[in-house]
């Protein structure tokens, strides 16, 4: 998966369509990101014996083909490829050309 936690992600489509925030959280295996600000749900949470019951309200897991990564130098929704700098794999933006 290209886009890693604490990348600065655009929602491309979906009801979130145009929204930027901040990767939260990365689930390779599933093909999803958390994103901040986006796709937030409630969830009840059952009482025990330290807490009472309650409702929390958090983002909810959105699928990786529907965000796009931020251009650091342009500001916009860009592709990602690598490239090797020095014997290391390297992130590098499509449209800019500058590393990530």
């Amino acid at each position: 998966m290209k886009i890693k936690k604490g990348d600065e992600v655009v929602v491309i489509s979906g009801k979130y369509k145009g929204v930027k925030g901040k990767v939260l959280e990365a689930r390779p295996t599933e093909s999803r990101v958390v994103v901040a600000g986006v796709n937030r749900h409630k969830w009840h949470v059952k009482p025990t014996r330290e807490q009472p019951g309650h409702i929390v309200d958090r983002e909810a897991p959105i699928h990786v083909s529907n965000v796009a990564l931020v251009d650091p130098k342009t500001k916009k929704p860009t592709r990602v490829g690598y490239k090797l700098e020095k014997g290391k794999k390297v992130r590098v933006a499509k449209k800019s050309g500058t590393e990530l």
